[in-house]
């Protein structure tokens, strides 16, 4: 029988039920610690030094380094960012482990972060593209550097939220508390919609990938057929962020010119 747990304390104290969020939570504060003995500021980083650390910025991404869609899920702005994304991580990863499974989990984690990236980078495409059908520049909509695990993390809050909507399976491991993650994932959205300086680009697109894929592996259970849900998953996650990838790139050309000045003026201002 699945045990009834609210969605933000796991089942059990060991962290070898769920060590893989336990090493995700030590790879993002070991890499904060390095910031911060290189000379990183602990509360308020520079752009500059947020740049130097992987961060993202979406002229840099889409013209030099697309790399940084995914190092960007390592940087965090201060130490309170911090904070917030490894409790968020400690809460919502030490249910989703268990449930999905380590290999899933790995899977989801990543996709969702990835996702999130390259909806963040969409949007300000799309914003670029936006004010260059104005001709006007408006600050507001010129792209602004990101980062952080939330986009990740959010995946997994809406793959358990997704999964708390459905009839529980007879193996499912635990039963979730469906207003309470409903009401967490909505505060969450509401937050970033009303205070400036939050990504929720990454945010949704990290928390549709989540319940996509929670969706899948949910199926693939129900027909009792687990082993299809990580190539069928991984298979919708890889194509689905190549795709989003490559059309990010075709509308990059239309603006390619303001970007590259964007660029050189980021780097002439920040000696990156």
């Amino acid at each position: 029988m699945p045990h009834s747990t609210p969605p933000w304390v796991p089942s059990k104290l060991n962290m070898q039920d769920w060590w893989l969020t336990t090493l995700f939570i030590a790879i993002n504060v070991g890499l904060f610690l390095w910031q911060i003995v290189s000379g990183v500021n602990v509360s308020d980083p520079s752009l500059a030094d947020a740049i130097r650390w992987g961060a993202d910025y979406a002229p840099l991404t889409f013209l030099e380094e697309p790399t940084r869609l995914f190092s960007s899920m390592f940087f965090h702005f201060g130490l309170i960012h911090l904070m917030l994304n490894m409790w968020a991580l400690y809460i919502f990863g030490s249910v989703a482990e268990q449930l999905f499974g380590r290999f899933y989990f790995l899977m989801l984690y990543l996709a969702a972060g990835l996702m999130g990236s390259l909806f963040s980078g969409y949007l300000a495409i799309h914003d670029t593209v936006g004010m260059l059908n104005q001709q006007a520049i408006n600050p507001d909509l010129l792209p602004h550097v990101s980062a952080g695990a939330s986009g990740a993390v959010m995946g997994l809050g809406g793959a358990l939220t997704l999964l708390s909507l459905f009839p529980v399976l007879p193996q499912q491991r635990f039963i979730l508390d469906k207003k309470t993650l409903i009401m967490v994932m909505g505060i969450n959205l509401v937050i970033g919609l009303t205070i400036s300086g939050i990504n929720n680009a990454a945010h949704v697109g990290g928390m549709l990938m989540g319940a996509v894929l929670a969706g899948i592996w949910y199926l693939c259970q129900k027909w009792q057929k687990p082993s299809l849900s990580f190539i069928l998953g991984t298979t919708v996650a890889v194509v689905s962020c190549w795709l989003l990838y490559q059309y990010c790139l075709q509308q990059v050309q239309l603006i390619q010119p303001i970007w590259a000045e964007l660029l050189q003026a980021m780097r002439q201002h920040f000696n990156f």
